[in-house]
């Protein structure tokens, strides 16, 4: 119970200790959860719900998370726009441009490549609706066809207090990027999230897909016609969200996502005739994340047909397949020397912080490759050998049910899934008294004294929300100062929404596939 005049709460409550007695349990007889079954539309469901605990704005009527309130309704005040919305990324309150555009990229494809397993399981409705408000605030960001506002917040300042969302009291500057300060990744990124979700809204909402479209062309020309790096332009972004692959990989992937939304040639010949000195076809990647596209550009590209293309058009698409191929086979350890680490417990393993992300931007690319193989009656040509997509999906399921909990630790990654999960995820929001029950405020330092060190729980379940997750050797201390583990962001729960979706259809048996992966081949990847 609140004492709301304190703003303190009751941490002896028995609730708070069966968790832990779980984690102690399921650490001392880790071979119980390997045989364990997961409810993945629960997984699903729970997905889902994290991105609504991560709204900026003012917040609906039909808002699930209610520990959450109204935030960032000045945003952009200062500086003459409208720019109230959109999402935090991950346990801050700055709204970085790049990674809230990946997120909706992701979450786009996932439901644009699963929609019809998403409707199955009753969640369309509140997939969509993570969808629209991020577009939504790319609309109002995006105030004049070369001008995007691209950072609301200031990650030095607001690192600086431990205050929920809707006490802020750190700058909320606005940053944009324009002819003179460009910005090609965040203005291509932006693009491509945009022409994936009106691929997502054409037959359901024609008028909202056509707009999205006509910011996406406007953003793509430009990120293209005004060359440069937003970090440069935007320094406040930089330390945070360092662009170490440059532009070019964003440009051919909005190229493509712009291909695949209008069946413009002019966009097809573009990631063609760019292929090789953007590094589409040269650069043989191991990683997909919000800063490394490649790998996701090469899969758009190898997925095109053939049919109706000139011989030379061919033979670029077939240089783009190998690449996007050599990722997959790395992930499957198939490649004959460089392939994907993993933790002694089987999970792909890339680096120290936020791990997480790699594993489940490379669910959602490995689990739609798998779905082309199948549909098209082709297998992928690994160094080793070979590989069907059901032995694709199979890997991809081992992921999956590792993050739902068939770990060494027992531990659920995906908060609020199971009987044990991370209770301390570095979140300012989940881990202070909900506004909605304590509306004193709550000052900048005063979070830090009187939330950030406490060893108790979250008061609030930051539900759906994937952590970044164990180390190298499948270790993982569930504490708040560890962020490098416990802090979750929008781009690691996107990917898996679609990928929930297609395991939830297997299991069920209403998928194009008639069962889910057999544990053998699990075990043989």
């Amino acid at each position: 119970m609140w004492d709301k005049t304190q703003c303190q709460c009751n941490l002896a409550h028995p609730k708070h200790f069966l968790p832990r007695f779980l984690v102690l349990l399921l650490t001392l007889f880790p071979t119980t959860t390997f045989s364990q079954s997961f409810d993945y539309g629960d997984a699903l469901s729970k997905s889902l719900l994290y991105f609504e605990a991560q709204r900026s704005g003012r917040l609906p009527y039909n808002q699930r998370v209610t520990w959450r309130y109204h935030s960032g309704l000045t945003d952009g005040l200062e500086q003459g726009v409208e720019l109230v919305g959109g999402y935090y990324d991950a346990g801050d309150n700055v709204k970085f441009g790049l990674p809230m555009a990946y997120t909706i990229t992701l979450l786009s494809w996932g439901v644009m490549e699963f929609q019809d397993e998403i409707a199955i399981a009753g969640e369309a409705k509140h997939a969509l609706e993570a969808i629209k408000w991020g577009t939504d605030y790319f609309i109002k960001a995006h105030t004049h066809p070369h001008v995007l506002w691209a950072q609301v917040g200031d990650g030095d300042t607001d690192h600086l207090c431990w205050q929920r969302p809707e006490d802020m009291t750190t700058s909320r500057r606005a940053y944009k990027v324009d002819e003179e300060n460009p910005g090609s990744e965040v203005a291509a990124e932006t693009a491509a999230a945009m022409a994936a979700a009106s691929i997502v809204f054409r037959r359901i909402n024609p008028h909202y897909s056509h707009l999205l479209l006509e910011h996406a062309q406007q953003l793509f020309e430009f990120a293209d016609k005004f060359r440069g790096n937003y970090d440069i332009s935007i320094e406040a972004a930089k330390i945070y969200y360092t662009s170490i692959s440059g532009y070019t990989d964003e440009l051919l992937w909005a190229a493509l996502w712009l291909y695949k939304a209008t069946h413009n040639i002019t966009y097809f010949n573009y990631a063609i005739q760019n292929a090789e000195s953007f590094g589409g076809t040269t650069w043989a990647i191991t990683e997909f994340s919000w800063d490394v596209k490649f790998a996701g550009a090469q899969i758009l590209a190898a997925m095109l047909p053939m049919e109706g293309k000139n011989k030379e058009d061919q033979q670029i698409l077939q240089e783009y397949r190998s690449k996007a191929e050599y990722y997959i086979c790395a992930c499957l350890n198939k490649n004959n020397s460089t392939n994907v680490k993993r933790t002694p417990g089987g999970l792909l393993y890339t680096r120290r912080w936020n791990n997480m992300q790699y594993v489940s931007n490379a669910a959602l690319l490995l689990t739609v490759y798998s779905n082309h193989l199948q549909s098209t009656n082709q297998t992928l040509g690994c160094h080793a050998g070979p590989v069907g997509p059901t032995e694709i999906l199979a890997f991809v399921k081992s992921q999956v049910d590792y993050i739902l909990g068939s770990n060494p630790m027992g531990l659920s990654y995906l908060v609020g899934y199971g009987p044990a999960y991370p209770e301390r995820v570095h979140h300012r929001g989940a881990s202070t008294a909900s506004y909605k029950e304590c509306k004193a405020f709550i000052g900048c330092m005063q979070g830090y004294h009187g939330w950030f060190g406490r060893h108790a729980p979250n008061p609030n379940v930051l539900v759906g929300a994937l952590v970044g997750g164990p180390g190298s050797k499948d270790e993982f201390r569930d504490r708040r100062e560890n962020f490098a583990q416990t802090e979750a962001c929008t781009y690691n729960t996107a990917p898996l929404v679609g990928v929930f979706a297609k395991f939830h259809s297997l299991e069920k048996g209403s998928s194009n596939s008639t069962t889910l992966p057999s544990a053998s081949l699990v075990s043989s990847i």
